[in-house]
């Protein structure tokens, strides 16, 4: 692509508001199946992760202890987290179709290597790298979700998509109850097809992703005006004009912008710590709170099964189906409350409703009152409002800055969420349920209650109402000119 205007020049464009007006129509939907088809793979394989580890731990398989597959589990989020870093940052120079491009293909190499792994080592190696082009994946998709889905949807549709995670988490459930079942195929040769498999249907993404066009705001600032024009002609001609909402004309569309090159790291981390601090210790809070919540509850979920209720390893995909169900049932039935009650409300809720239900969760499980059962059946009501309060997570900090530092603040909290909340979940949780206590794992139950509620309390206090706003309106773009 050759810049068609220098770096510097001033612009005046009305794209912003061309495609806020548009109605949803097929594009848009279109544009949701390709995009979210990752997390649905990515939820497919994860889980597949987190069922297979009863099996991992036979000499038939790669032995791991339960110390390791918490450090793999760890291993995949420190990936994650070195992924969002790196890819956000090339995100932001060198556009959303790029490197939403490159991170699938890192993925999924990454995931058909996990599945030739021949010891500990190999294994959590292959899960850092595959959990690298997941932390990148995280970084284009939502920057460009936020960027082509007109204000009035963003909230739902981000929800739906980062919510279909647990739609490939209940086809990883089902395929271990498969993959696991001696009757069916050898065990130490399932756990790495499931793997390969997962690869291999991933594959269809790639040509999906083709039709998918670059950020037009991503172009605008960038020094491609004309290039941004042809983009939202072709999606207003694929939508309709005649379809084209109207309610804002004239003055009110046009933004004067001055084109970039880039953004210096230094107007990156003054944008953060000191423009916008306060929405900063938002993000924070939340991202910290749900990556710690999910990931120590997720990973360690079959070990729960397998070491304190005897539940056979190939059977673990059984708890993990319902499990998944109440997290897809989540974001469908709540997901438009976020964009007509509003953010502010529904995110402190869910996030509220998920600490204190996790809570007595961890009371009733400490004192040996549930079945393995009653404990699935308390999850599926804990996690219907903690999806969408996860997923609420990357919403907020995906539209609250800039757009000339989204993917990087995209990558920063959820590189540090993650590696606050996340790294250490796993971690910690793999050595309570060594330890063998229910006590202790209780109190890291708790633990991931205090912190979902404190980040409610935060939101509430300091929280964006950015519900049907343009992404101009909600934070003001670096480039404008007066």
């Amino acid at each position: 692509m050759v810049a068609d205007a220098v770096s510097g020049s001033i612009v005046e464009t009305d794209i912003p508001a061309r495609l806020d007006s548009l109605l949803f129509e097929r594009f848009h939907l279109l544009v949701i199946v390709a995009l979210g088809v990752t997390w649905i793979l990515d939820g497919l394989e994860v889980t597949l992760a987190g069922a297979l580890s009863g099996e991992l731990r036979e000499s038939s398989a790669l032995g791991l202890s339960n110390t390791q597959i918490g450090l793999a589990g760890s291993c995949y989020l420190a990936g994650a987290v070195f992924g969002a870093f790196f890819f956000g940052w090339l995100t932001d120079r060198r556009g959303r179709k790029k490197l939403f491009t490159i991170t699938l293909a890192v993925y999924l190499l990454a995931t058909a290597a996990t599945g030739l792994s021949w010891n500990a080592w190999s294994f959590s190696l292959f899960r850092f790298l595959t959990g690298a082009g997941v932390g990148g994946e995280y970084t284009a998709i939502n920057s460009t979700i936020q960027e082509l889905i007109p204000a009035r949807f963003r909230g739902w549709t981000d929800l739906l998509i980062n919510g279909s995670f647990w739609v490939g988490a209940a086809l990883g459930a089902g395929g271990s109850l498969v993959l696991l079942d001696p009757a069916v195929i050898d065990p130490a040769i399932g756990w790495r097809l499931a793997f390969l498999i997962g690869a291999t249907i991933g594959l269809v993404i790639l040509p999906m992703r083709l039709w998918i066009p670059e950020s037009p705001r991503w172009l605008i600032t960038h020094g491609f005006p004309q290039a941004a024009d042809a983009v939202v002609r072709g999606i207003e001609a694929r939508v309709g004009h005649e379809q084209a909402s109207t309610e804002h004309s004239g003055a009110d569309r046009k933004a004067r912008l001055r084109m970039r090159s880039h953004t210096p790291l230094s107007e990156v981390a003054r944008t953060l710590f000191v423009t916008y601090r306060r929405r900063t210790l938002v993000g924070l809070s939340l991202m910290s709170a749900q990556a710690f919540f999910y990931n120590a509850i997720f990973f360690t979920y079959a070990l729960i099964l397998t070491d304190f209720y005897g539940t056979p390893a190939q059977r673990v995909g059984w708890y993990l189906l319902p499990f998944a169900a109440g997290n897809v049932l989540g974001p469908i039935l709540l997901g438009r409350l976020f964009d007509t009650i509003g953010r502010k409300v529904m995110i402190a809720s869910t996030y509220a409703l998920s600490g204190l239900l996790l809570a007595v969760t961890a009371d009733l499980f400490s004192r040996n009152l549930l079945t393995a059962q009653t404990l699935t059946l308390a999850w599926m009501i804990v996690f219907f409002f903690a999806s969408s309060a996860a997923s609420s997570a990357y919403l907020t900090v995906s539209e609250i800055f800039p757009l000339e530092i989204r993917a990087l603040a995209i990558a920063f909290f959820f590189a540090i969420g993650t590696g606050i909340g996340g790294i250490a979940g796993p971690i910690l949780f793999g050595a309570l349920i060594e330890s063998g206590s229910r006590g202790s794992i209780a109190i890291g139950y708790v633990v991931g209650a205090v912190l979902m509620i404190g980040a409610a309390c935060v939101e509430a206090l300091w929280g964006v109402a950015a519900e049907r706003k343009s992404l101009e309106a909600v934070a003001r773009p670096l480039a404008v000119v007066e």
